[in-house]
């Protein structure tokens, strides 16, 4: 019955507060997303061009690269030229879209670490039917389930979203995000937060969860077999620190938004954006490093590339 006077353009109005130092953001947030595309590609390219590197567990980290590619895509370019040429208008329609693939994106950040926990799990508990659980026709019975969920909720919230009609077009971010946008609507929202917290308790907490028992049957298998603890400590190492890091932002972000509290405005705009761009920085940086045979590939490649540079300029 409102739709009449329903806001169909909106002003992305992230980081208002800092006035004439917002354009200052424009050197960080680049740098960020420079060093996300380049790591992540990287790593890509690395996985896909090694046929060493063809085993489940590294298909699974080019996989979270990739996402971890596309997802800024999405957002930061639109950031970027917010803060450089003061663009902040966006369409309804272009908001929603925004909103269902950063929501699309991000739900797989925490799906992917599920089905590394899942490849974890198999490799150091059930060695001897490792490569014959971690098939891709087996696999499959953990990735369409978790694939599906993701695409319904997603799906699902964001198109209610989208019959919600909107009092205000000023929005207190730098790109669509489900809570800053419902928080524009004009009469209930209460199905609409209620799908969005229904969602974030099945996707990342969840898979949180999911994880998290995972590990404690991993790290309970390694102390029992003290032959192998060293290694299948270190090669679960990794995951722990990229759980963690997520895990972290994550939660920080859903609570600044979702409980009442006394964060400046600018704050849980930035740890909303942090829960999106920091992992794309830092998990290709994470997984090279902590990763032996990825390690070395991505050293092999950087001195292959750095020798044709060389051979080239002279």
């Amino acid at each position: 019955m409102q739709n009449v006077s329903s806001h169909q353009q909106f002003i992305l109005n992230g980081f208002e507060e800092l006035g004439e130092l917002r354009p200052v953001l424009f050197i960080p947030f680049f740098l960020m997303f420079i060093v996300a595309l380049l790591a992540n590609t990287l790593l890509l390219y690395v996985v896909i061009s090694q046929r060493s590197l063809h085993q489940p567990m590294s298909i699974l980290i080019a996989g979270m690269a990739l996402l971890e590619l596309c997802l800024p895509v999405f957002f930061v370019p639109n950031m970027l030229l917010s803060f450089l040429f003061d663009w902040k208008g966006i369409t309804l329609i272009g908001c929603l879209v925004q909103m269902h693939f950063i929501h699309f994106f991000g739900a797989f950040q925490s799906t992917f670490l599920v089905w590394m926990a899942v490849d974890r799990y198999f490799a150091i508990c059930t060695p001897l039917y490792y490569h014959e659980v971690m098939a891709l026709e087996r696999f499959l019975k953990f990735i369409i389930p978790f694939a599906v969920r993701n695409m319904l909720l997603i799906t699902l919230f964001v198109g209610l979203t989208g019959k919600l009609s909107f009092c205000r077009n000023v929005m207190n971010h730098c790109f669509c995000e489900h809570m800053a946008l419902v928080e524009m609507a004009c009469g209930s929202t209460t199905i609409s937060n209620l799908l969005g917290l229904i969602a974030v308790f099945l996707i990342p907490v969840f898979d949180f969860l999911f994880v998290t028992v995972s590990y404690i049957l991993i790290f309970s298998s390694i102390w029992r077999s003290s032959s192998t603890s060293a290694k299948a400590l270190h090669t679960c190492m990794t995951h722990v620190m990229v759980i963690t890091l997520t895990l972290t932002v994550a939660l920080t972000a859903f609570l600044s938004y979702r409980i009442k509290n006394g964060l400046p405005v600018s704050v849980r705009v930035f740890f909303s954006t942090m829960y999106l761009l920091l992992p794309s920085c830092f998990n290709p940086i994470i997984y090279g490093i902590g990763t032996a045979e990825i390690r070395q590939h991505i050293l092999k490649t950087l001195a292959r590339w750095t020798h044709s540079v060389q051979t080239q300029a002279k």
